[in-house]
Protein backbone atom coordinates (compact mmCIF):
# COMPACT_ATOMS: atom_id res chain seq x y z
CA UNK A 1 0.00 0.00 0.00
CA UNK A 2 1.46 3.12 -1.00
CA UNK A 3 1.37 6.14 1.80
CA UNK A 4 1.66 9.88 0.14
CA UNK A 5 1.63 12.08 3.78
CA UNK A 6 2.77 9.77 6.47
CA UNK A 7 5.69 10.58 8.13
CA UNK A 8 7.75 9.63 11.73
CA UNK A 9 10.44 12.21 13.15
CA UNK A 10 14.16 10.04 13.53
CA UNK A 11 14.06 10.60 16.92
CA UNK A 12 10.80 9.07 17.55
CA UNK A 13 11.36 5.63 16.62
CA UNK A 14 13.25 3.54 19.55
CA UNK A 15 13.93 0.19 21.36
CA UNK A 16 14.77 -1.63 24.19
CA UNK A 17 17.26 -3.40 24.47
CA UNK A 18 15.88 -7.04 23.58
CA UNK A 19 16.72 -9.76 25.95
CA UNK A 20 17.63 -13.76 25.49
CA UNK A 21 14.63 -15.97 26.63
CA UNK A 22 14.18 -16.97 30.42
CA UNK A 23 17.00 -14.03 31.02
CA UNK A 24 16.83 -10.47 33.43
CA UNK A 25 12.94 -10.17 31.83
CA UNK A 26 11.47 -13.88 32.03
CA UNK A 27 9.69 -12.16 34.93
CA UNK A 28 8.07 -9.09 33.07
CA UNK A 29 4.65 -8.79 31.90
CA UNK A 30 4.97 -7.81 28.48
CA UNK A 31 2.39 -4.54 28.88
CA UNK A 32 4.25 -3.60 32.28
CA UNK A 33 7.45 -3.64 29.78
CA UNK A 34 5.83 -1.49 27.36
CA UNK A 35 4.22 1.10 29.46
CA UNK A 36 7.66 1.33 31.44
CA UNK A 37 9.96 1.79 28.00
CA UNK A 38 7.32 4.24 26.02
CA UNK A 39 7.05 6.60 29.48
CA UNK A 40 10.62 6.77 29.22
CA UNK A 41 10.87 6.81 25.48
CA UNK A 42 8.10 9.69 24.84
CA UNK A 43 9.84 11.71 27.83
CA UNK A 44 13.17 11.46 27.13
CA UNK A 45 12.16 12.62 23.35
CA UNK A 46 9.79 15.89 25.35
CA UNK A 47 6.46 14.32 23.65
CA UNK A 48 3.74 15.22 25.81
CA UNK A 49 1.27 11.93 25.90
CA UNK A 50 -1.24 14.29 25.66
CA UNK A 51 -0.17 14.91 22.37
CA UNK A 52 -1.40 11.12 21.15
CA UNK A 53 -4.72 10.77 19.32
CA UNK A 54 -4.10 7.23 19.20
CA UNK A 55 -2.52 4.19 20.60
CA UNK A 56 -1.73 0.90 18.00
CA UNK A 57 -0.50 -2.12 20.47
CA UNK A 58 1.65 -5.00 18.61
CA UNK A 59 1.26 -8.37 20.65
CA UNK A 60 1.40 -12.05 19.86
CA UNK A 61 2.15 -13.54 23.18
CA UNK A 62 -1.21 -13.29 25.38
CA UNK A 63 0.25 -11.59 28.94
CA UNK A 64 -1.92 -11.44 32.19
CA UNK A 65 -4.69 -8.30 31.60
CA UNK A 66 -3.50 -7.70 27.66
CA UNK A 67 -7.42 -8.66 26.79
CA UNK A 68 -7.15 -4.68 27.45
CA UNK A 69 -4.00 -3.43 26.06
CA UNK A 70 -4.47 0.02 24.14
CA UNK A 71 -6.42 1.49 26.86
CA UNK A 72 -4.28 -0.50 29.47
CA UNK A 73 -0.62 0.94 28.05
CA UNK A 74 -2.93 4.46 27.27
CA UNK A 75 -4.15 4.97 31.15
CA UNK A 76 -0.24 3.71 32.39
CA UNK A 77 0.68 6.90 30.07
CA UNK A 78 -1.38 9.07 31.70
CA UNK A 79 -3.58 9.56 28.44
CA UNK A 80 -7.12 7.73 30.12
CA UNK A 81 -9.51 8.63 27.18
CA UNK A 82 -7.62 7.61 24.17
CA UNK A 83 -7.16 4.13 22.74
CA UNK A 84 -6.98 1.98 19.56
CA UNK A 85 -6.62 -1.53 18.04
CA UNK A 86 -4.27 -4.03 18.74
CA UNK A 87 -2.74 -6.15 16.14
CA UNK A 88 -0.75 -9.57 15.75
CA UNK A 89 0.87 -11.06 12.65
CA UNK A 90 3.87 -13.20 14.15
CA UNK A 91 6.79 -11.44 13.17
CA UNK A 92 5.36 -9.34 10.92
CA UNK A 93 3.68 -7.54 13.72
CA UNK A 94 5.50 -4.28 13.50
CA UNK A 95 5.18 -3.86 10.02
CA UNK A 96 1.40 -4.44 9.85
CA UNK A 97 0.66 -2.06 13.32
CA UNK A 98 3.06 0.21 11.21
CA UNK A 99 0.40 -0.21 8.40
CA UNK A 100 -2.44 0.22 10.42
CA UNK A 101 -0.56 3.60 12.29
CA UNK A 102 -0.27 5.06 8.82
CA UNK A 103 -3.57 4.07 7.21
CA UNK A 104 -5.00 6.10 10.37
CA UNK A 105 -3.06 9.10 9.40
CA UNK A 106 -3.40 8.78 5.76
CA UNK A 107 -7.26 9.00 6.41
CA UNK A 108 -7.85 11.50 9.09
CA UNK A 109 -4.82 13.14 10.60
CA UNK A 110 -3.64 13.26 14.04
CA UNK A 111 -0.80 11.61 15.74
CA UNK A 112 -0.05 7.37 16.47
CA UNK A 113 1.83 6.32 19.14
CA UNK A 114 2.83 2.08 17.82
CA UNK A 115 3.99 0.51 20.64
CA UNK A 116 5.41 -3.40 19.91
CA UNK A 117 6.08 -5.44 22.52
CA UNK A 118 6.54 -9.08 23.69
CA UNK A 119 7.89 -11.89 25.97
CA UNK A 120 8.42 -15.15 24.88
CA UNK A 121 10.19 -16.71 28.51
CA UNK A 122 7.43 -18.17 30.59
CA UNK A 123 4.68 -18.45 27.53
CA UNK A 124 0.84 -19.40 28.73
CA UNK A 125 -0.09 -22.79 29.18
CA UNK A 126 -3.57 -22.09 27.43
CA UNK A 127 -6.21 -25.08 28.19
CA UNK A 128 -9.06 -25.40 26.00
CA UNK A 129 -12.18 -27.19 27.31
CA UNK A 130 -12.64 -30.32 24.95
CA UNK A 131 -15.69 -32.55 26.57
CA UNK A 132 -16.09 -34.22 23.55
CA UNK A 133 -12.85 -36.28 24.31
CA UNK A 134 -12.90 -39.45 26.44
CA UNK A 135 -13.89 -38.34 29.78
CA UNK A 136 -13.62 -34.86 28.82
CA UNK A 137 -9.93 -34.37 29.09
CA UNK A 138 -9.19 -31.03 28.11
CA UNK A 139 -6.72 -29.56 25.01
CA UNK A 140 -3.36 -28.14 26.55
CA UNK A 141 -1.26 -25.37 24.04
CA UNK A 142 2.16 -24.18 25.09
CA UNK A 143 1.54 -21.04 23.37
CA UNK A 144 5.07 -20.52 22.79
CA UNK A 145 6.85 -23.48 21.91
CA UNK A 146 3.64 -25.25 20.96
CA UNK A 147 3.68 -22.70 17.70
CA UNK A 148 7.47 -22.82 17.67
CA UNK A 149 7.20 -26.31 16.69
CA UNK A 150 3.83 -26.73 14.45
CA UNK A 151 2.10 -24.87 11.56
CA UNK A 152 -1.06 -26.53 12.27
CA UNK A 153 -1.83 -25.38 8.82
CA UNK A 154 0.85 -26.72 6.83
CA UNK A 155 1.97 -29.16 9.53
CA UNK A 156 5.02 -28.73 9.57
CA UNK A 157 7.54 -26.13 11.87
CA UNK A 158 9.96 -23.12 11.26
CA UNK A 159 12.70 -25.06 11.34
CA UNK A 160 11.78 -27.29 8.91
CA UNK A 161 10.77 -24.55 6.25
CA UNK A 162 14.35 -23.11 7.06
CA UNK A 163 15.79 -26.65 5.96
CA UNK A 164 12.79 -27.44 2.94
CA UNK A 165 14.11 -23.88 0.98
CA UNK A 166 18.00 -24.84 1.64
CA UNK A 167 17.65 -28.37 0.46
CA UNK A 168 15.62 -27.49 -2.75
CA UNK A 169 17.66 -24.50 -3.67
CA UNK A 170 21.02 -26.32 -3.38
CA UNK A 171 21.92 -23.69 -0.46
CA UNK A 172 24.91 -25.23 1.72
CA UNK A 173 25.88 -24.78 5.04
CA UNK A 174 28.95 -23.07 4.48
CA UNK A 175 27.06 -20.19 2.83
CA UNK A 176 24.96 -19.94 6.19
CA UNK A 177 28.07 -20.19 7.84
CA UNK A 178 29.50 -17.26 6.73
CA UNK A 179 26.37 -14.88 6.74
CA UNK A 180 26.06 -15.70 10.48
CA UNK A 181 29.73 -14.84 10.48
CA UNK A 182 29.06 -11.85 8.95
CA UNK A 183 26.11 -10.87 10.64
CA UNK A 184 27.69 -10.81 14.31
CA UNK A 185 30.60 -8.90 12.93
CA UNK A 186 28.28 -6.34 11.67
CA UNK A 187 26.73 -6.24 15.00
CA UNK A 188 30.00 -5.43 16.53
CA UNK A 189 30.04 -2.35 14.67
CA UNK A 190 27.19 -1.09 16.38
CA UNK A 191 29.05 -1.60 19.43
CA UNK A 192 31.87 0.79 18.72
CA UNK A 193 32.60 3.86 20.43
CA UNK A 194 30.27 2.42 23.52
CA UNK A 195 27.07 1.81 21.89
CA UNK A 196 27.25 4.48 19.82
CA UNK A 197 24.91 3.39 17.29
CA UNK A 198 22.65 1.42 19.20
CA UNK A 199 22.45 4.79 22.11
CA UNK A 200 20.93 6.59 19.13
CA UNK A 201 17.34 4.44 19.16
CA UNK A 202 18.10 2.02 22.46
CA UNK A 203 15.80 2.68 25.70
CA UNK A 204 17.25 1.32 28.47
CA UNK A 205 14.78 -0.39 30.47
CA UNK A 206 14.10 0.65 34.44
CA UNK A 207 11.47 -1.31 35.83
CA UNK A 208 10.94 -2.74 39.36
CA UNK A 209 9.04 -5.99 39.75
CA UNK A 210 7.85 -7.06 43.25
CA UNK A 211 11.04 -5.66 45.25
CA UNK A 212 13.23 -6.14 42.61
CA UNK A 213 15.16 -3.37 40.55
CA UNK A 214 15.49 -4.50 36.54
CA UNK A 215 18.06 -2.31 34.81
CA UNK A 216 18.73 -3.19 31.61
CA UNK A 217 21.03 -0.94 29.25
CA UNK A 218 22.23 -3.32 26.66
CA UNK A 219 21.36 -6.72 24.79
CA UNK A 220 21.89 -10.00 26.48
CA UNK A 221 22.24 -13.09 25.79
CA UNK A 222 24.41 -12.43 22.64
CA UNK A 223 26.25 -15.20 21.21
CA UNK A 224 29.90 -14.76 20.07
CA UNK A 225 29.98 -16.02 16.75
CA UNK A 226 33.82 -17.17 15.88
CA UNK A 227 33.58 -18.41 11.98
CA UNK A 228 35.93 -20.92 12.77
CA UNK A 229 33.96 -22.68 16.11
CA UNK A 230 31.03 -22.13 14.03
CA UNK A 231 32.32 -25.28 11.44
CA UNK A 232 32.63 -27.58 14.70
CA UNK A 233 28.58 -26.68 15.41
CA UNK A 234 26.78 -29.97 14.88
CA UNK A 235 23.40 -29.34 12.85
CA UNK A 236 20.45 -28.24 14.76
CA UNK A 237 18.85 -31.51 13.06
CA UNK A 238 20.79 -34.42 11.50
CA UNK A 239 20.69 -34.18 8.02
CA UNK A 240 20.15 -30.32 8.28
CA UNK A 241 22.61 -27.23 7.46
CA UNK A 242 21.36 -24.75 9.74
CA UNK A 243 23.28 -24.66 13.53
CA UNK A 244 22.88 -22.39 16.52
CA UNK A 245 24.84 -19.75 14.82
CA UNK A 246 22.81 -19.73 11.57
CA UNK A 247 19.48 -19.34 13.41
CA UNK A 248 17.96 -16.77 16.12
CA UNK A 249 17.14 -17.01 19.59
CA UNK A 250 13.86 -16.03 21.46
CA UNK A 251 13.70 -12.56 23.16
CA UNK A 252 12.11 -10.30 25.13
CA UNK A 253 11.65 -7.03 24.28
CA UNK A 254 9.43 -3.77 22.97
CA UNK A 255 9.69 -0.94 20.39
CA UNK A 256 7.68 1.65 19.13
CA UNK A 257 7.18 4.73 16.91
CA UNK A 258 5.21 8.13 16.79
CA UNK A 259 3.65 8.88 13.46
CA UNK A 260 1.95 11.95 11.78
CA UNK A 261 0.77 13.85 8.92
CA UNK A 262 4.82 14.87 7.23
CA UNK A 263 4.02 18.93 8.64
CA UNK A 264 3.48 17.70 11.79
CA UNK A 265 5.91 15.29 11.85
CA UNK A 266 8.55 18.19 11.70
CA UNK A 267 6.70 19.74 14.18
CA UNK A 268 7.19 16.63 16.82
CA UNK A 269 10.33 15.68 16.21
CA UNK A 270 14.21 16.83 16.46
CA UNK A 271 15.89 16.30 13.16
CA UNK A 272 15.29 14.25 9.58
CA UNK A 273 12.06 12.90 9.11
CA UNK A 274 11.23 9.88 7.49
CA UNK A 275 8.81 9.28 5.33
CA UNK A 276 6.18 6.04 5.10
CA UNK A 277 6.39 5.41 1.34
CA UNK A 278 4.94 1.94 1.56
CA UNK A 279 3.78 -1.20 3.12
CA UNK A 280 3.94 -4.64 1.44
CA UNK A 281 2.77 -8.46 2.10
CA UNK A 282 2.98 -11.72 0.85
CA UNK A 283 2.26 -15.16 1.67
CA UNK A 284 4.16 -17.84 -0.25
CA UNK A 285 4.09 -21.90 -0.39
CA UNK A 286 3.29 -24.07 2.69
CA UNK A 287 6.92 -24.61 4.53
CA UNK A 288 8.50 -22.24 2.43
CA UNK A 289 8.62 -19.11 5.16
CA UNK A 290 12.23 -18.00 4.20
CA UNK A 291 11.09 -17.02 0.70
CA UNK A 292 8.33 -14.50 1.74
CA UNK A 293 10.46 -11.79 2.49
CA UNK A 294 11.40 -11.59 -1.36
CA UNK A 295 7.86 -10.91 -2.89
CA UNK A 296 6.83 -8.64 0.35
CA UNK A 297 9.68 -6.49 -0.33
CA UNK A 298 9.20 -6.23 -4.07
CA UNK A 299 5.68 -5.08 -3.60
CA UNK A 300 6.41 -2.53 -1.05
CA UNK A 301 8.76 -1.33 -3.77
CA UNK A 302 6.05 -1.63 -6.57
CA UNK A 303 4.01 -0.13 -4.67
CA UNK A 304 6.07 3.12 -4.08
CA UNK A 305 7.44 3.33 -7.40
CA UNK A 306 11.07 2.20 -6.95
CA UNK A 307 13.18 -1.11 -7.42
CA UNK A 308 15.60 -2.60 -5.29
CA UNK A 309 18.89 -0.59 -7.07
CA UNK A 310 16.84 2.18 -6.06
CA UNK A 311 17.62 1.97 -2.41
CA UNK A 312 20.35 2.81 0.28
CA UNK A 313 19.78 0.89 2.85
CA UNK A 314 18.02 -2.72 3.89
CA UNK A 315 17.40 -4.95 7.08
CA UNK A 316 16.13 -8.14 7.82
CA UNK A 317 14.37 -10.14 9.72
CA UNK A 318 16.39 -13.01 9.30
CA UNK A 319 15.22 -15.84 11.74
CA UNK A 320 17.84 -18.28 9.87
CA UNK A 321 20.65 -17.29 7.41
CA UNK A 322 19.12 -18.97 4.55
CA UNK A 323 16.57 -15.81 4.77
CA UNK A 324 19.36 -13.48 3.57
CA UNK A 325 20.85 -16.18 1.09
CA UNK A 326 17.22 -16.37 -0.66
CA UNK A 327 16.63 -12.40 -0.07
CA UNK A 328 20.05 -11.79 -2.37
CA UNK A 329 19.94 -14.74 -4.97
CA UNK A 330 16.70 -13.03 -5.72
CA UNK A 331 17.07 -9.37 -5.96
CA UNK A 332 21.16 -9.41 -6.72
CA UNK A 333 22.01 -7.68 -3.70
CA UNK A 334 24.91 -8.38 -2.02
CA UNK A 335 24.69 -9.96 1.44
CA UNK A 336 27.44 -7.97 2.90
CA UNK A 337 25.61 -4.50 2.22
CA UNK A 338 22.51 -5.79 3.92
CA UNK A 339 22.00 -5.67 8.07
CA UNK A 340 24.98 -3.03 8.73
CA UNK A 341 24.96 -3.35 12.58
CA UNK A 342 23.55 -6.81 12.81
CA UNK A 343 19.92 -8.21 12.85
CA UNK A 344 17.81 -10.43 14.42
CA UNK A 345 19.54 -13.42 13.90
CA UNK A 346 22.25 -12.23 16.19
CA UNK A 347 20.10 -9.99 18.85
CA UNK A 348 17.03 -12.29 19.18
CA UNK A 349 13.75 -12.42 18.07
CA UNK A 350 10.61 -11.10 20.56
CA UNK A 351 8.17 -11.71 17.64
CA UNK A 352 6.25 -8.33 18.22
CA UNK A 353 8.76 -5.93 18.39
CA UNK A 354 11.34 -7.39 16.39
CA UNK A 355 10.61 -5.77 13.01
CA UNK A 356 10.28 -2.14 14.65
CA UNK A 357 13.92 -2.66 16.04
CA UNK A 358 14.97 -3.35 12.52
CA UNK A 359 13.37 -0.70 11.20
CA UNK A 360 15.05 2.12 14.24
CA UNK A 361 18.16 0.58 12.87
CA UNK A 362 17.30 1.32 9.06
CA UNK A 363 16.58 4.89 9.61
CA UNK A 364 19.71 5.35 11.91
CA UNK A 365 21.90 4.09 9.48
CA UNK A 366 20.52 6.19 6.55
CA UNK A 367 20.56 9.41 9.26
CA UNK A 368 24.36 8.63 9.23
CA UNK A 369 24.34 8.70 5.78
CA UNK A 370 22.54 11.78 5.16
CA UNK A 371 19.31 10.41 4.27
CA UNK A 372 17.94 8.06 1.63
CA UNK A 373 15.89 5.28 0.47
CA UNK A 374 15.04 2.09 3.30
CA UNK A 375 13.91 -1.18 2.84
CA UNK A 376 12.92 -3.60 5.79
CA UNK A 377 11.79 -6.82 5.12
CA UNK A 378 11.10 -9.98 7.47
CA UNK A 379 9.24 -13.71 7.00
CA UNK A 380 6.30 -14.40 9.38
CA UNK A 381 4.76 -17.64 10.73
CA UNK A 382 2.47 -18.71 8.12
CA UNK A 383 4.60 -18.36 5.38
CA UNK A 384 4.51 -14.88 5.28
CA UNK A 385 6.32 -11.83 5.24
CA UNK A 386 6.08 -7.79 5.65
CA UNK A 387 8.50 -5.38 3.91
CA UNK A 388 8.02 -1.24 4.68
CA UNK A 389 9.81 1.15 2.20
CA UNK A 390 10.84 4.34 3.89
CA UNK A 391 12.66 7.99 2.42
CA UNK A 392 14.37 9.83 4.84
CA UNK A 393 15.17 13.25 4.52
CA UNK A 394 18.92 14.51 4.27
Amino acid sequence: MKFDNVAIPANLLWSSPFVRWQGELADVSSIDLAAAVTRRALHDRGIGPDSIDEVVLGITIPQPGSFFGPPTIAGRLGIPKITGPTVSQACATSVAALHAAASSVALRGGTELVVTTDRTSNGPTIVYPSPAAAGGAPKVEDFVQSNFARDPWAGTSMLTAAETVARERGIERAELDDVAALRYEQYAQALADDRRFQRSYMVPVEITVGRRRIDVAEDAGIRSIDRAAITRLSPTVSDGVHTGASQTHPADGVAGAVLSTTVHARDLGVGPVVQILATGFARVDATHMPEAPVPAALRALESAGLTVGQVDAITTHSPFAVNDVVFARETGVDPATMNAYGCSLIWGHPQGPTGMRSICELVAELVQRGGGIGLFTGCAAGDTAGALVVRVDG
